[in-house]
């Protein structure tokens, strides 16, 4: 199909320049203030809009095969399509694991058949996904597999990370660390804090989190390995990896929307606040946006995780850890940070769209002739009230119920196809 974008404000890298596109055969043929329509199938006016790249998500709960009462691909993906995105990277707690070619397969075959975008699978670091003994053959998953991580699980043994770094280093492959130390946990389920002790609930200590990716980022520097630390929540977090960087480790990582607009204050006795990381502290946020703002951190990722409504309707005690957030992720950060003042819109491009594509080889996040055709159409004064009722995903758990947002996505196109319009 080919197809001709005007009236759009083009994302340069920089900045905005009011643009026509031609798109045709999945990629960008053509940009100018009046390109010619001769031949197009469809002429779609942007309303100066603002076109960029697609958005990518690094880390996201698609929760088949295995759990498809949670979500399926396909509505995980139809979320979102509709959001924005045109890649995400599906997290490797499914049934069967994908800790083998015939594991990554039963998840391969079904993002074949009904992905409304790329989806880009995990490989586990460990067998079985356990966090613990042997490792899978990475050699023979790298060509198929995003990344390695046993999200859901830290890996225990600093011996086990030692060595799954050294064989991913040889294979120029990332590790995708979620970072949790079991003896630290002591049963909690909320952060450690002043809402803890307030409602009498057990925490989760921050050095459950740091200490391990203190230790990460000591091996990563030994062994060279692409180090990505997902979901940092806590201050620690932060200056451990900002000294890392300084040092030159290959140490990037992420946080997500909730972790930079909300706290453990925030918080109702409710499961759509029960996330893993648990919300930190009001001090713990701040240096998380500081992250973002001096470059520590380098991607805002969803984590999101959905889970049936029984799952969710046990309060902060009894309810599966886990929220949606592919749908609501852009307009909490362009309404709060954005609008806020506190970053600019190209930042959180950056951060949703550049760099994580940097970091997985998911393309350049460029706007340019050649280049793939995953764009998102953003009208950033089109407001709402977050209603999960209207969701695309099958998850419903969010912190944000009832939050006035603006901006919002209004076509996804993915690799030249109009996957998700609503102008």
């Amino acid at each position: 199909m080919t197809l001709v974008l005007k009236n759009a404000l083009v994302y340069t890298g920089n900045g905005f320049v009011k643009n026509e596109i031609i798109i045709e055969n999945s990629t960008v043929s053509a940009i100018g203030v009046s390109v010619s329509s001769d031949g197009a199938e469809r002429i779609i006016d942007c309303k100066n809009n603002y076109l960029i790249p697609g958005f990518a998500d690094v880390h996201v709960h698609l929760r088949e095969p295995g759990f498809s009462y949670k979500e399926t691909i396909k509505t995980g993906t139809t979320a979102a399509a509709a959001s924005g995105y045109t890649d995400v990277c599906s997290m490797p707690n499914v049934n069967p694991v994908p800790d083998s070619m015939d594991g990554i397969k039963a998840q391969t075959d079904i993002i074949e058949r009904d992905a409304v975008i790329k989806v880009h699978p995990f490989a586990s670091i460990t067998k079985g996904r356990k966090g613990e003994g042997e490792l899978v053959d990475f050699a023979s998953l790298k060509d198929i597999a995003v990344g390695f991580s046993d999200d859901g699980c830290g890996v225990q043994s600093e011996s086990d990370m030692k060595d799954a770094m050294k064989k991913c280093a040889e294979e120029d492959a990332v590790i995708s660390a979620h970072c949790e130390v079991n003896e630290l946990l002591h049963g909690g389920y909320i952060h450690d804090g002043e809402y803890a002790r307030l409602h009498n609930h057990k925490g989760i200590c921050s050095e459950s989190e740091w200490a391990q990716i203190e230790r990460d980022c000591r091996l990563a520097e030994e062994t060279g390995c692409r180090y990505h630390v997902c979901h940092i929540s806590t201050k620690e977090s932060v200056e451990i990896i900002r000294k890392a960087k300084a040092r030159g480790v290959k140490v990037t990582c992420e946080t997500a929307p909730h972790y930079l607009t909300l706290c453990d204050m925030d918080m109702k006795e409710d499961g759509r606040f029960k996330m893993n990381p648990p919300l930190r502290s009001a001090e713990d946020r701040q240096a998380l946006i500081e992250g973002i703002i001096d470059g520590t951190i380098d991607v805002v990722a969803t984590d999101h995780a959905p889970h049936s409504k029984d799952e969710k309707s046990k309060g902060l005690k009894g309810s599966a850890m886990g929220i949606v957030g592919l749908e609501t992720a852009f307009p909490v950060l362009y309404t709060k940070l954005v609008k806020g003042g506190i970053i600019s819109l190209e930042k959180l491009i950056e951060l949703m769209s550049v760099k994580p594509r940097e970091i997985f080889n998911l393309g350049s996040g460029k706007i340019a002739v050649g280049e793939k055709a995953d764009l998102a159409l953003i009208d950033i004064n089109r407001k709402f009230t977050v209603n999960p009722d209207e969701f695309k995903s099958m998850g419903r758990a969010t912190p944000f119920e009832g939050w006035e947002l603006c901006g919002k996505n209004i076509m996804t196109i993915c690799e030249g196809e109009v996957v998700y319009e609503a102008i």
